[in-house]
């Protein structure tokens, strides 16, 4: 899944944000950017194996058995405080929860029906405009018409040969990813370590498990699918997600959305190379264009920000 920076996305590197502990092992050696290309390589190759399950569990079964299990591993791993936190961290680790949930099941729905390369693709945009929409900066407007361009490549003109309904749900699970970068820097600050990650994670959980029961009902029951299940809840939340909220401690909400940028071509590298899901010349420029269009439409913003205003006449 891919994300850009939005307005209201706070910065790591805000001076109320407290200093945060410092990541134990090979982890902390890594690097915040580090981590955050390790977990956008984690979530996009989980993905891919996440398309090999639906058929045996359906998109909503898959989704309900990743976030049950990342919920599972991460509230015994954490083991997070339930007192002693006020109404607002309980609202902002509840809101997070939210958006993961729609996120999640959003995008498999969508990756049911598109590949993962187009699915990630569209997913970004759902960030960039409203990054685009909410600046006052006339060069946005080229950023919009790149990614414009790429929706048009990645859709052969018109999405005709596109399953629509997928198209939506990818769309849909963008404005919740946008959601997410926002409510993932809000949580890690409200929280210690990965504690709110795991709250947040069962918040996910609770919300998914009806959907799936409905949908999916025994089949989620089934050894292998509860295996492979496993797989993909480590793989695509459990990894991915406590290095995100780790890096956005000490890495700049701006830099960040930059380096997510880069999904939709990790997610076709996956698709190609799990799902055997080969990029024509006309896709692969398509998901060029919105990866430009992302970088871009950040470094704007970035600049803007560190811009500093005109001295005042004497």
């Amino acid at each position: 899944m891919s994300t850009v920076n939005t307005p209201s996305a706070p910065s790591a590197s805000s001076a109320r944000t407290p200093v945060p502990p410092r990541v134990p092992g090979r982890l902390g050696s890594l690097g915040p950017v580090g981590l955050v290309l390790a977990g956008c390589v984690s979530v996009q190759f989980g993905g891919a194996l996440a398309v090999t399950l639906m058929p045996r569990a359906g998109a909503l079964g898959v989704v309900t058995l990743r976030l049950f299990a990342a919920a599972v591993v991460l509230l015994l791993v954490c083991r997070p405080r339930l007192r002693g936190h006020s109404r607002a961290d309980w609202g902002t680790v509840i809101a997070f929860g939210v958006v993961m949930g729609g996120m999640n099941g959003l995008f498999y729905e969508a990756v049911a029906r598109i590949p993962l390369g187009a699915a990630v693709t569209l997913e970004v945009l759902g960030p960039l405009t409203l990054s685009v929409l909410t600046s006052r900066r006339a060069i946005n407007a080229l950023w919009a018409a790149l990614a414009l361009g790429g929706v048009f490549l990645l859709g052969g003109g018109g999405f005709g040969g596109v399953d629509p309904v997928g198209v939506a749900f990818a769309l849909a699970a963008g404005a919740m990813w946008a959601g997410y970068i926002v409510f993932s820097a809000r949580t890690g600050r409200r929280f210690p370590q990965a504690d709110g990650l795991a709250l947040a994670m069962a918040v996910a959980a609770l919300l998914i498990l009806p959907l799936g029961i409905a949908t999916s009902g025994s089949r989620l029951l089934d050894p292998t699918t509860l295996g492979l299940g496993s797989a993909v809840a480590l793989l695509s939340s459990v990894l991915p997600y406590t290095l995100e909220l780790l890096a956005l401690r000490r890495l700049p909400a701006a830099t960040f959305a930059i380096l997510m940028s880069l999904e939709p071509a990790l997610a076709a590298a996956a698709g190609f190379l799990i799902l055997g899901q080969a990029l024509s010349a006309a896709e692969a420029a398509a998901i060029a264009l919105v990866i430009a269009a992302s970088i871009g439409a950040v470094r704007t913003q970035v600049a803007r920000v560190k811009t500093p205003p005109p001295a005042p006449e004497a």
